[in-house]
């Protein structure tokens, strides 16, 4: 059993104030992985005033200085790799193959970004040549809380700690407490780069406790949250009274349209875009709409590859699926299995239950279902789980019409060989990402959606930015 009872606070590992004890469960086995403390207010309290008191000096700190400590933490990042891993896959079922790649490889692709970024950054620059006089500043929003999900916990961690580093803000990290383990290591990483005291704190907590107590705490001058769209709506409300800027990454409820032209991969892509990381990616592409034509192929075909995905321990090398994170999540998703039924869909893979050969887990079947309609529940709720709906439709304008009819708007998908409505495709579809025929986006590529997908952007120059204020100056002298 690994115990983390401690918090990083001003440059020190503290004791919590009270002890509230929280068990970590490996879904893998449903048995306690890890035990953490969970922090109270005077926790909160102390890893403020620490972040409060560092700005003043770490904003004066040049911007080089401050990139060139996010490249030494790049290096220390990629020497504890293989710890991040196991720690990832331990605590929220990351097969551990997949850790290694994708959930480690997001945290260091992140950071590169950010530093190639900063470099090219205009931090003082003049107005225009019309005002020579004129200069815009952009400086450090303050105290910047950072709220972190579970489901690609390095991902989440390094978009918002990168940018805010180099931007020149102080922070607390509350990482989720069903994935604690691998935020422990990067604050020790942090502190190994040499960060200075109060620059960087994390407090372990839930929600209702340190999440809401940084939502409403007065020296807190930004929330950045990633997680669900209730929790979003509850930290906006808690951080109105105190006008903090708040940041939210949000849930989705991505299409994917397949044209009758798209290629021959294209249903196979999807499926399997659907089911990576067990379905847990607030952009995964969970309503595949798929053109009349090739419709009834396309579901054999889905079928098919859903049928040939395997689900198995985390812990075990291999390309397969792990489990989903938690038991409240894996009877949510249960529950909506079961509605999709009952409201007539048809399942063509998978269903209610766990997998074959496995009898404890939190284990979902890779699901499903055909002939859904975008009024039943499984197309508008997100599952958050390896399902996938599959609606038809006749024309461009239809699917557009049921893509966009959605309180969702992060990421939309487009496969067609037809670049001109490809084109006209992106630009229709209400999101904050397109991408088209399984081209993912670039480095630097803003991430984030509209709607109740929330607001702002991580990632590159955009995630810099939303950590800026943006000064205006008058009557600048040339020095």
């Amino acid at each position: 059993m690994i115990e983390k009872r401690n918090f990083y606070i001003n440059g020190q590992w503290v004791a919590p104030s009270v002890t509230h004890d929280f068990q970590v469960i490996n879904p893998s086995t449903e048995e306690p992985c890890a035990v953490i403390s969970l922090g109270d207010q005077a926790d909160t309290d102390a890893a403020v005033a620490a972040a409060k008191a560092a700005l003043p000096g770490w904003m004066e700190t040049p911007a080089e200085t401050r990139i060139a400590m996010v490249e030494k933490l790049i290096a220390l990042y990629a020497e504890r790799s293989e710890d991040l891993a196991q720690a990832m896959s331990l605590e929220m079922g990351a097969p551990i193959d997949m850790a290694r790649s994708q959930q480690v490889g997001a945290g260091s692709w992140h950071l590169a970004n950010f530093i190639r970024a900063a470099k090219a950054f205009p931090f003082e620059r003049p107005l225009g040549d019309h005002a020579p006089n004129d200069q815009i500043i952009y400086e450090a929003v303050g105290v910047a809380a950072l709220i972190t999900p579970w489901n690609w916990p390095m991902n989440q961690v390094t978009l918002k700690v990168g940018a805010a580093a180099i931007a020149g803000c102080t922070m607390v990290l509350k990482p989720s407490e069903q994935s604690p383990l691998n935020a422990m290591i990067f604050a020790e990483l942090m502190d190994e780069a040499g960060f200075p005291p109060g620059v960087f704190n994390l407090v372990n907590g839930d929600g209702v406790g340190v999440g809401s107590q940084l939502s409403t705490h007065p020296d807190v001058d930004m929330v950045s949250f990633t997680g669900s769209t209730r929790a979003g709506t509850a930290i906006s409300k808690a951080a109105a009274d105190t006008l903090k800027k708040v940041h939210l990454e949000l849930g989705g409820k991505g299409a994917n349209v397949v044209f009758a032209d798209a290629d021959e991969k294209a249903v196979k892509r999807g499926v399997l875009h659907m089911m990576n990381n067990t379905g847990q990616s607030c952009n995964a592409p969970s309503r595949m709409l798929v053109q009349r034509p090739i419709y009834d192929a396309a579901v054999e075909t889905a079928a098919e590859v859903a049928k040939g995905v395997t689900v198995g321990p985390a812990m075990e090398e291999g390309r397969h699926i792990g489990p989903v994170v938690n038991e409240l999540q894996w009877g949510k998703i249960q529950d909506l299995i079961q509605k999709g039924i009952d409201e007539g869909a048809r399942l063509v893979a998978g269903g209610t239950g766990r997998p074959e050969g496995l009898n404890k887990g939190y284990y979902v079947r890779p699901t499903v279902f055909a002939d859904v309609n975008n009024q039943m529940t499984i197309a508008r709720e997100e599952i958050f789980g390896p399902v996938l709906t599959m609606i038809p439709f006749d024309t461009e304008e239809e699917a557009i019409e049921i893509a966009n009819d959605t309180p969702y708007g992060l990421t939309n998908y487009v496969q067609t060989q037809d670049n001109v409505r490809a084109n006209r495709m992106a630009r229709a579809l209400r999101s904050g990402m397109v991408e088209m025929n399984g081209k993912s986006r670039s480095a630097g590529s803003p991430f984030g959606g509209m709607k109740q997908s929330g607001n702002g952007r991580e990632g590159g120059v955009w995630g810099l930015e939303d950590f800026l204020e943006v000064k205006a100056v008058g009557g600048w002298a040339a020095e």
